[in-house]
């Protein structure tokens, strides 16, 4: 049964619809949860919302202040950091001829960047507990690509390479460091896709719809829990079967 009593999570992109799936699906299951975001409207609904959860007001994009970000979580976890969802992620969409550097620089600094340091940070306080896990939230365009996306996806490749290099580096250390790969997932960002074009994406799903925060919720509740513990430098994909790796 699975049971996240006592285990100490911060979570990144808390104030989105597939960070507030997560965000619920945890705190359910009675993990004590740090949620982070940029939006303090949203994390003061949060506070309202979920009474256990903590909330801090951050912008992983400040990546002189993310070790500061990093070691307040920590003290306010009393030392101890079970796990590190990196949520939180941008896009910034143009062909490559025509994008600019600053959105080719926003997405990969944000998207890849921070990740990195976040996880970085996180792993040297994990280290002193000898344990830890760090779940990374991907793209399915990290793996096939797509129009328009070159800096989203490269970020998000980048994102799978770099876990699976972590994962080397710490397993030995009793760290585990996996990814989710989520397809096209309802969301706001998603909702802005043309009832035309949607239908044509559909029609490429073998499931035939979009997924819900939800069924991406559940695989981070796995990666998060016990029965994950032998599964280190994995991908999980969340895609309805529209990539098979």
């Amino acid at each position: 049964m699975i049971n996240l009593e006592n285990l100490n999570v911060i979570l990144t992109g808390a104030t989105g619809g597939i960070g507030g799936s997560i965000l619920d699906k945890l705190d359910k299951f009675n993990a004590n949860i740090i949620a982070s975001g940029t939006n303090q409207q949203k994390l003061e609904k949060i506070k309202e919302n979920f009474k256990k959860v903590k909330i801090k007001k951050f912008d992983i994009s400040d990546h002189a202040s993310i070790e500061k970000f990093v070691d307040e979580c920590n003290e306010i976890f009393n030392n101890k950091i079970d796990i590190l969802i990196n949520n939180a992620g941008i896009t910034l969409d143009n062909l490559a001829i025509r994008m600019k550097d600053e959105e080719w620089n926003k997405v990969i600094n944000l998207n890849l960047t921070s990740t990195f340091l976040l996880t970085k940070f996180a792993i040297k306080k994990m280290l002193k507990n000898k344990h830890g896990k760090i779940i990374n939230i991907s793209s399915v365009v990290g793996h096939t690509g797509n129009i328009g996306q070159a800096n989203y996806a490269a970020s998000k490749a980048g994102i799978i390479g770099m876990s699976k290099s972590l994962a080397l580096e710490y397993g030995k250390k009793n760290i585990k460091v996996n990814c989710i790969s989520p397809g096209f997932i309802k969301s706001e960002m998603t909702d802005k896709i043309g009832d035309n074009f949607k239908q044509t994406l559909e029609e490429k799903i073998p499931l035939a719809r979009f997924g819900e925060p939800d069924d991406v919720a559940n695989a981070v509740l796995f990666l998060s829990s016990n029965l994950s513990d032998y599964i280190t430098g994995e991908t999980i994909h969340v895609n309805g079967g529209m990539y098979f790796c």
